[in-house]
């Protein structure tokens, strides 16, 4: 098969999203026997975004170079026209990912949805991520042969709330990078320290978090890693509190191997890759019960109520108590995740399809 897949979440600096779109190119050409093609039409700055995240993947690249690259895309997906076949050739899969949806004639049709928040929380997102993702997934539910989901959960979601038949959706779990492991460079600062790895918006729900580090005896400071996002921001200059900003993902190995605990309050995920990723890192994990958060979690994690600060730190000192039992277990349940599975999921959903 020729496989097209849109990398443009790629020309910003990467998070969850750009992560598992390297990360599924990554198992694709691993997996081997197909030919990738990542494509985005990208502004000049978006394009050496895009080629720096790519670094190492072996797929091959078509990277046009556009003037409002932004505008453009969203023109081209409710233009409708003309196919991508005009940009590209032939293909057998065309791939689309959040911020556009390509029109084509021929070939599979397919998607990822990583979760719809924008659908249940309108209140959680930024208003353009509301417009976008609105009209990207009733396009998804009305022209996708394959709609990929990250998790069983996104993918009953998907099906209940989109009304898209349940044999269209494939579940392609995120894998872990191998820069994730306990052995390597540790962040110091000058203290013992939980973590907690989030863009600042209100779904990330860092305000019970500070809650309930203030519940917390003086022995440990919290050090809080992610861009800022938008509408009110937690307040994170008390005192304790450890503001270190974004983190590339090459940095963020470091980040958790120096932590204590790692603490994950979230309102709502897709599925919540910063808890393999810590466990990976040998960190002990208390993350949100919410259920959108079971399969990354697995029986390796202390859970807790996201809106209970009081159960958030009392999370936090039994993840710490149970250190020897919880770190071999969230290694062992982070092993279990890799890129080569994720890029055949891929690959069984769009054979099944053909």
């Amino acid at each position: 098969m020729r496989i097209v897949v849109d990398v443009s979440p790629l020309s910003h600096p990467r998070t969850g999203v750009g992560n598992y779109i390297r990360g599924s190119l990554l198992g694709l050409a691993e997996a081997g026997g197909h030919d990738v093609v990542a494509f985005a039409p990208a502004g000049g700055r978006g394009k050496r975004e895009i080629e720096a995240s790519l670094a190492g993947v072996g797929v091959e690249r078509s990277l046009p170079v556009v003037p409002a690259a932004h505008a453009l895309r969203t023109a081209w997906s409710r233009l409708g026209r003309p196919p991508a076949e005009r940009l590209l050739g032939s293909f057998d899969v065309l791939h689309f990912s959040d911020w556009m949806y390509p029109p084509q004639r021929a070939g599979l049709r397919s998607t990822m949805i990583h979760d719809l928040v924008p659908v249940h929380h309108p209140e959680w997102v930024h208003p353009r991520t509301r417009r976008m993702h609105g009209v990207k997934y009733r396009h998804a539910a009305r022209t996708c042969d394959v709609v990929i989901v990250n998790s069983r959960f996104t993918g009953s979601d998907v099906s209940e709330t989109l009304d898209v038949p349940p044999e269209r959706i494939h579940v392609a779990y995120p894998g872990v990078d191998p820069e994730f492991t306990p052995v390597g460079e540790h962040m110091e600062l000058g203290r013992p320290y939980a973590l907690t790895v989030a863009t600042l918006e209100p779904r990330k729900n860092l305000a019970t978090l500070i809650e309930a580090y203030r519940r917390l005896d003086d022995r440990l400071a919290l050090a809080v890693v992610g861009a800022a996002g938008w509408g009110e921001q937690s307040k994170l200059d008390a005192a304790g509190i450890v503001r270190l900003g974004y983190a590339p993902p090459d940095e963020l190995p470091r980040f958790y191997r120096g932590a204590s605990v790692f603490v994950y309050p979230s309102l709502y995920e897709g599925f919540g890759m910063p808890v393999l990723e810590a466990m990976a890192c040998g960190v002990p994990v208390v993350a949100s019960s919410h259920a959108s958060l079971d399969e990354a979690c697995g029986d390796a994690a202390v859970r807790a109520d996201p809106g209970d600060p009081d159960a958030i730190a009392g999370a936090i000192e039994a993840a710490l108590d149970r250190r020897e039992e919880l770190v071999p277990r969230g290694i062992a349940h982070a092993g279990s995740f890799t890129w080569l599975a994720n890029g055949r999921a891929h690959l069984a959903a769009w054979e099944a399809a053909s």
